[in-house]
């Protein structure tokens, strides 16, 4: 398997690990009576910040997994590897680990840097793949 496609296959354990990471602590917060309901109406208590801090780093990497998913798709299927592709597959699974403390500490610019670093690996990759 090329670097880039272990890396994509990475990231899609880290977001299933984000996934049980949230739903337990939403879980416990929420308590299971309304985890486990159908969830039409709004639960009768809060999720800590922290939770909150997770779900939407969850949300976030769902919504760029597709994109980093493209540039690795892209990069093998036009047989376009190369170390620099394979260093932008790294640089963007690292930025998506390194993501979720960020968020969930509230690390303030640091958590945009983080999240730039894993978007620019994408485009970087995309573009690479055009040249």
């Amino acid at each position: 398997m090329s670097p880039e496609l272990t890396a994509l296959t990475l990231a899609a354990l880290w977001l299933a690990v984000q996934f049980v990471a949230y739903a337990t602590l939403a879980n416990r917060d929420l308590g299971p009576g309304y985890t486990l309901s159908p969830r039409d109406r709004e639960p009768n208590r809060e999720m800590s910040r922290t939770t909150a801090r997770l779900g939407r780093a969850f949300e976030n990497h769902v919504q760029w997994l597709p994109l980093f998913a493209i540039a690795v798709l892209i990069t093998e299927l036009s047989a376009q590897n190369s170390t620099f592709t394979a260093a932008c597959a790294w640089a963007y699974l690292a930025a998506r680990v390194a993501y979720v403390p960020a968020y969930a500490m509230g690390l303030v610019p640091w958590r945009s840097l983080i999240w730039a670093v894993g978007f620019l690996a994408s485009v970087a990759m995309l573009g690479a793949a055009l040249m």
